[in-house]
């Protein structure tokens, strides 16, 4: 049990060096290096064969890295969005958090004149019956 633990670990790492290695422009420009080996042969072998070499050796090997690239950039893009959000969104719940602790002074305050005005308007009203 702790083996395969152990071993899923490292599959993880590895899996993440590999990632981060395949996932540069720089390794895109080795495997168009790598591609352009054979092109020559493509070349020689005529349409289909240069067809397939493009299909199946250059758009596959190179844009695999590029791809990888690029996710990684829109990736960056969409955490600096949502830590942005996220920024903003603390911001407003503060202000409205704020807000609310004024509104309920103002409303304890209104709730204070509310209970005077009703105990003048009592002392009014004994005052009137007495007269």
């Amino acid at each position: 049990m702790n083996i395969i633990r152990l071993l899923n670990e490292f599959n993880k790492k590895f899996a993440i060096v590999i990632t981060n290695a395949v996932g540069t422009m720089w390794c895109a420009y080795a495997f168009t290096a790598l591609t352009l080996v054979s092109l020559p042969e493509a070349i020689h072998g005529g349409v289909a064969t240069l067809i397939t070499w493009i299909a199946q050796t250059f758009l596959q090997l190179v844009l695999l890295s590029i791809i990888m690239v690029g996710q990684s950039v829109l990736s960056e893009k969409s955490e600096l969005r949502a830590e942005q959000d996220h920024a903003t969104l603390q911001n407003e719940f503060k202000l409205l958090k704020d807000m609310h602790q004024e509104l309920f002074a103002e409303f304890n305050e209104i709730k204070q004149l509310h209970t005077e005005v009703h105990v003048l308007i009592s002392e009014l009203n004994v005052k009137v019956t007495k007269n």
